[in-house]
């Protein structure tokens, strides 16, 4: 029952977090000031894919859980690739965008391994 709370919250944090970092897209490109057209494409494909891959992280998860074995091996397998990979970006992130003075880009490696935990603690339990 609490693996599945802890799944449950997880995905939603990270669900969420992903929507949230969609959403500005727009205002963060005009944010870079009078840049090419192909430098604002991929600083947009960038931002959107990374919201988009957490979206998927966090509905995977809630999929595996719901539809699967909370304790099946594929759930699990599932599970844990999906906390590897937030703690492979929050780690990204730690060297890249957190190094910025914006808040959210600050907040993101700790918002993503702490969903990371979660899952794993999900995972043994």
């Amino acid at each position: 029952m609490l693996a599945e709370i802890l799944i449950y919250v997880g995905s939603g944090i990270v669900f969420l977090w992903g929507i949230a970092h969609v959403a500005p897209t727009r205002s963060v490109v005009r944010g870079f000031g009078p840049i090419s057209t192909d430098n604002r494409r991929l600083i947009t494909m960038t931002w959107v894919g990374e919201g988009l891959m957490l979206c998927f992280i966090g509905a995977l998860v809630l999929l595996a859980a719901l539809v699967g074995e909370g304790d099946a091996p594929s759930s699990v397998i599932v599970v844990r690739a999906c906390a590897a990979m937030l703690l492979i970006t929050a780690v990204w992130t730690g060297f890249t965008g957190a190094r910025t003075p914006v808040l959210p880009m600050k907040l993101c490696p700790l918002v993503k391994t702490t969903v990371a935990v979660v899952f794993l603690l999900a995972s043994v339990l």
